[in-house]
């Protein structure tokens, strides 16, 4: 695909979204480019307001790490090396699944996140627009 814009961008989100109906959640879900600006997000029917942050910051968190927010689950449990890293950024950073970066040519060139579900749930949908994206 080309560069990330609005038109990959509501792709990814309809593939997300197929992917949330199958499994019968009520997702956010959230595009954002390299430098971590909203291309676009879409909140399904009944999907929780929170998830509207939790969606943007777990996006926001893929793209400002060059990383899964998966990755981050367990160096961030107390006593671990990244403890505290959900405070800093002012409170910016998921440390849990649901955010991925998108990549082009082995470069980061966005993310999405997704946020309604349990956190496999999350990741489940965050693939789905992943794979539409490659």
């Amino acid at each position: 695909m080309d560069n990330l814009n609005l038109e990959i961008a509501k792709k990814l989100i309809d593939s997300a979204e197929k992917e949330a109906d199958k499994i019968g959640v009520q997702m956010v879900i959230s595009v954002l480019d390299d430098g971590g600006n909203l291309i676009a997000a879409h909140r399904m029917d009944d999907a929780w307001l929170a998830s509207v942050d939790i969606a943007w910051n777990k996006a926001w968190t893929s793209v400002a790490l060059k990383m899964p927010t998966s990755n981050l689950e367990e160096a961030t449990v107390p006593n671990a090396e990244l403890w505290g890293l959900n405070t800093t950024n002012q409170g910016k950073i998921v440390v849990f699944g649901g955010g991925i970066p998108l990549k082009k040519d082995g470069k980061v060139v966005g993310a999405v996140g997704v946020s309604g579900g349990a956190v496999p749930q999350d990741v489940q949908v965050a693939e789905a627009a992943v794979n539409a994206f490659k």
